[in-house]
């Protein structure tokens, strides 16, 4: 199959199997927390680490693991990853405990970290010339589809069946992915150049993770308070240490100069200030309407419309793409000004949706192409860690917002977001 004309557009339908399953369970779970707390009968602060766990794991070994199948091999690790993440999730499906459901959701963020790190440079290695941008536009958009059908696909399951499935429903999509993986997915024939693992790089950046999401999630869950502020000035000191670290390794995990150059640096700005919003428009939906299955069905718009924009965004040029940026901040203040009218919150779903289908694959092919095709592990980390550190953001910016100042707060202060990250967008040249 890898020898057939078409192999290079059948490794990136294997690809997106794994980018949309991986973005899907970091958003999935959120709709589930009250079920599981309930069931296994826990207070609110531990269930949160249901979810911090994976996107701790996820966000602080990604760019680890990039470097990583950069130097060992991409569809080793791509595999191996799927593998780990099936059955972690069986393991989650029938966890007894919260304790053994959060070690086992670490282990899915291991998983789900392999095979984020290795989706975007297996399409870079894999497909050439003008049809890349496509490729890694269509990829981009099976993630942030899997992003944003996580809550509706979540209340549905919760609804018809417990919070057990959320997890379950993972393990035949992971087994069709492992066997498309082996058999469609090329190895590695670009190999980065020998060098010493950056070690140092890795201790910092872990723990720097650690402690920016779990301020974050104390800042969206209480709103400000000391711990929030200490944590916050741990995440910023460490990231100060990390700097000067990945300034002076010879191979290190993220390459500060491509990151400072455009348009690659406005690129992950925009982008994630992109994810921010979008994931705070997935938290601030079902707080607002009146139950989680109402809620899926009016967010099941979104994906709907980011999808039917995103597989034609590959034939736009790329300097439309603030343009998609600027639709989510209109969508979000139209919704700000009419909080409680539903078709208007139906109708501004699908346009944010629309807007993020047009502006995501432009966005992500400027990131995924840029740097030494033997990089290409490290950078497809960096993308991903981008969305992860984004998403987490929304949770709490969003979080905060609806806690002091309720809906019409919240969708305005992602509307002044979605505004900023316009401009930035605009800025690349």
């Amino acid at each position: 199959m890898r020898e057939h004309r078409y192999a290079p557009w059948l490794a990136v339908g294997a690809v997106c199997v794994g980018a949309f399953l991986g973005q899907l369970d970091a958003s999935i779970v959120t709709v589930a927390l009250p079920s599981i707390r309930a069931d296994l009968h826990v207070s609110l602060g531990a269930v949160e680490w249901v979810s911090l766990s994976y996107l701790l794991v996820l966000i602080g070994t990604i760019s680890a693991i990039g470097r990583l199948a950069d130097r060992f091999g991409r569809k080793l690790l791509y595999v191996y990853g799927f593998a780990l993440f099936t059955l972690a999730s069986v393991g989650c499906g029938l966890a007894p405990s919260l304790a053994v459901l959060v070690i086992l959701r670490a282990v899915q963020g291991v998983g789900a970290a392999m095979l984020q790190a290795n989706s975007v440079a297996l399409i870079r290695t894999t497909v050439r010339g003008e049809r890349l941008t496509r490729a890694i536009g269509i990829q981009g958009a099976a993630q942030a589809i899997g992003l944003a059908m996580g809550p509706a696909v979540g209340g549905l399951l919760v609804h018809a069946g417990g919070w057990r499935w959320v997890f379950l429903v993972n393990v035949p999509v992971g087994v069709v992915g492992i066997v498309l993986g082996v058999l469609l997915l090329p190895r590695t024939r670009v190999w980065a150049l020998p060098g010493r693992f950056d070690r140092a790089g890795l201790l910092v950046l872990m723990p720097a993770s650690g402690a920016l999401l779990l301020g974050l999630s104390l800042l969206g869950r209480d709103g400000p308070s000391i711990a929030v502020v200490a944590l916050l000035a741990l995440a910023a000191g460490l990231a100060a240490l990390l700097v000067l670290i990945e300034r002076r390794a010879a191979a290190p995990l993220l390459d500060l100069a491509l990151i400072r150059a455009r348009p690659v640096g406005p690129a992950v700005g925009s982008g994630l200030l992109a994810y921010l919003v979008l994931f705070g428009v997935l938290l601030a939906v079902p707080l607002h309407v009146d139950s989680p299955l109402t809620a899926g069905l009016v967010l099941s718009v979104l994906p709907a419309a980011l999808g039917l924009v995103a597989v034609r965004a590959g034939s736009i040029p790329r300097r439309m793409a603030p343009l998609g940026l600027a639709a989510l901040g209109v969508a979000c203040a139209v919704i700000a000004a009419a909080p409680d009218n539903r078709a208007v919150l139906i109708g501004m779903l699908a346009l944010a949706g629309a807007g993020l289908g047009l502006f995501t694959p432009a966005n992500n092919a400027v990131i995924a192409g840029a740097g030494a095709a033997e990089n290409a592990g490290m950078v497809s980390g960096l993308l991903n860690m981008t969305r992860g550190i984004g998403t987490s953001l929304g949770v709490a910016v969003a979080g905060t917002a609806y806690l002091h100042g309720g809906f019409a707060a919240t969708m305005t202060t992602l509307a002044v977001l979605a505004a900023a990250a316009t401009l930035i967008a605009a800025g690349q040249r």
